[in-house]
Protein backbone atom coordinates (compact mmCIF):
# COMPACT_ATOMS: atom_id res chain seq x y z
CA UNK A 1 0.00 0.00 0.00
CA UNK A 2 1.31 3.42 -0.83
CA UNK A 3 1.00 6.50 1.33
CA UNK A 4 -0.51 8.14 -1.73
CA UNK A 5 -3.70 6.20 -0.99
CA UNK A 6 -5.83 9.02 0.38
CA UNK A 7 -8.98 7.12 1.26
CA UNK A 8 -9.19 5.27 4.54
CA UNK A 9 -8.39 1.63 3.95
CA UNK A 10 -10.69 -1.16 5.01
CA UNK A 11 -9.64 -2.72 8.32
CA UNK A 12 -8.25 -5.93 6.78
CA UNK A 13 -6.25 -3.93 4.24
CA UNK A 14 -5.01 -1.61 6.97
CA UNK A 15 -4.05 -4.57 9.20
CA UNK A 16 -1.88 -5.93 6.37
CA UNK A 17 -0.35 -2.48 5.84
CA UNK A 18 0.42 -2.18 9.57
CA UNK A 19 2.19 -5.55 9.56
CA UNK A 20 4.19 -4.59 6.47
CA UNK A 21 5.06 -1.19 7.97
CA UNK A 22 6.24 -2.71 11.25
CA UNK A 23 8.40 -5.30 9.49
CA UNK A 24 9.88 -2.68 7.15
CA UNK A 25 10.62 -0.38 10.08
CA UNK A 26 12.41 -3.14 11.98
CA UNK A 27 14.36 -4.12 8.86
CA UNK A 28 15.54 -0.50 8.63
CA UNK A 29 16.31 -0.44 12.35
CA UNK A 30 18.28 -3.68 12.19
CA UNK A 31 20.37 -2.30 9.31
CA UNK A 32 20.93 1.07 10.99
CA UNK A 33 24.34 1.63 12.64
CA UNK A 34 22.81 3.39 15.66
CA UNK A 35 19.66 1.30 16.21
CA UNK A 36 20.91 -2.03 14.88
CA UNK A 37 22.64 -3.17 18.08
CA UNK A 38 19.51 -2.48 20.13
CA UNK A 39 17.10 -4.01 17.62
CA UNK A 40 19.26 -7.10 17.10
CA UNK A 41 19.23 -7.81 20.85
CA UNK A 42 15.43 -8.27 20.86
CA UNK A 43 14.72 -11.87 21.82
CA UNK A 44 12.14 -13.70 19.70
CA UNK A 45 11.97 -10.93 17.11
CA UNK A 46 9.03 -12.38 15.16
CA UNK A 47 6.95 -12.55 18.33
CA UNK A 48 7.99 -8.99 19.16
CA UNK A 49 6.93 -7.79 15.70
CA UNK A 50 3.50 -9.36 16.24
CA UNK A 51 3.19 -7.44 19.52
CA UNK A 52 4.20 -4.18 17.82
CA UNK A 53 1.70 -4.78 15.00
CA UNK A 54 -0.97 -5.38 17.65
CA UNK A 55 -0.01 -2.08 19.32
CA UNK A 56 -0.46 -0.19 16.06
CA UNK A 57 -3.69 -2.06 15.31
CA UNK A 58 -5.06 -0.87 18.64
CA UNK A 59 -3.77 2.66 18.05
CA UNK A 60 -5.05 3.03 14.49
CA UNK A 61 -8.09 0.74 14.43
CA UNK A 62 -9.16 0.53 18.07
CA UNK A 63 -8.71 -3.25 18.27
CA UNK A 64 -8.10 -4.82 21.67
CA UNK A 65 -5.23 -7.14 20.79
CA UNK A 66 -2.60 -5.08 22.59
CA UNK A 67 -2.86 -4.83 26.36
CA UNK A 68 0.70 -3.98 27.31
CA UNK A 69 2.53 -0.99 28.71
CA UNK A 70 5.22 0.07 26.25
CA UNK A 71 7.17 2.37 28.55
CA UNK A 72 7.96 -0.33 31.12
CA UNK A 73 9.52 -2.53 28.43
CA UNK A 74 11.95 0.22 27.45
CA UNK A 75 13.17 1.32 30.89
CA UNK A 76 16.30 -0.83 31.00
CA UNK A 77 17.34 -0.55 27.36
CA UNK A 78 20.72 1.06 26.66
CA UNK A 79 19.21 4.00 24.80
CA UNK A 80 20.12 7.65 24.65
CA UNK A 81 18.15 10.61 23.24
CA UNK A 82 19.79 10.26 19.82
CA UNK A 83 18.30 6.77 19.54
CA UNK A 84 14.83 8.26 19.78
CA UNK A 85 15.47 10.82 17.07
CA UNK A 86 16.64 8.08 14.71
CA UNK A 87 13.75 5.81 15.73
CA UNK A 88 11.22 8.52 14.82
CA UNK A 89 13.05 9.22 11.55
CA UNK A 90 12.98 5.57 10.42
CA UNK A 91 9.43 5.05 11.67
CA UNK A 92 8.27 8.13 9.76
CA UNK A 93 9.84 6.80 6.56
CA UNK A 94 8.17 3.40 7.01
CA UNK A 95 4.76 4.80 7.93
CA UNK A 96 4.73 7.10 4.90
CA UNK A 97 5.82 4.23 2.65
CA UNK A 98 3.31 1.62 3.79
CA UNK A 99 0.30 3.23 5.46
CA UNK A 100 -2.45 5.33 3.90
CA UNK A 101 -1.74 9.03 4.40
CA UNK A 102 -4.24 9.63 7.21
CA UNK A 103 -3.11 6.62 9.22
CA UNK A 104 0.55 7.32 8.50
CA UNK A 105 0.27 10.84 9.89
CA UNK A 106 -1.70 9.57 12.91
CA UNK A 107 0.94 6.91 13.60
CA UNK A 108 3.80 9.41 13.16
CA UNK A 109 2.13 11.82 15.59
CA UNK A 110 1.69 9.03 18.15
CA UNK A 111 5.26 7.77 17.68
CA UNK A 112 6.62 11.31 18.08
CA UNK A 113 4.56 11.83 21.23
CA UNK A 114 5.69 8.46 22.63
CA UNK A 115 9.30 9.36 21.90
CA UNK A 116 8.94 12.61 23.83
CA UNK A 117 7.19 10.89 26.75
CA UNK A 118 9.71 8.05 26.89
CA UNK A 119 12.59 10.51 26.90
CA UNK A 120 10.95 12.52 29.68
CA UNK A 121 10.58 9.36 31.73
CA UNK A 122 13.99 7.89 30.96
CA UNK A 123 15.98 11.13 31.19
CA UNK A 124 14.23 13.21 33.86
CA UNK A 125 17.34 15.20 34.74
CA UNK A 126 19.70 17.55 32.98
CA UNK A 127 23.34 16.69 33.45
CA UNK A 128 26.08 19.17 34.24
CA UNK A 129 26.83 19.17 30.50
CA UNK A 130 23.28 20.37 29.77
CA UNK A 131 22.26 17.08 28.15
CA UNK A 132 19.34 14.87 29.24
CA UNK A 133 20.41 12.43 31.93
CA UNK A 134 19.06 9.45 33.85
CA UNK A 135 20.87 10.69 36.95
CA UNK A 136 20.74 14.01 38.77
CA UNK A 137 23.79 16.24 38.33
CA UNK A 138 26.47 15.81 40.96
Amino acid sequence: MSASTEATAEPTTLEAAITTCVRAFYDKGLADPLLGPIFSAIPELDHHLDIIANFWSKSLLGTDRYQGHPFAVHINLPVEPEHFARWVELFTQSAREYLPTAQAEEAIAKATHMSQCFQGGLFPFTGADGKPSRLPPH
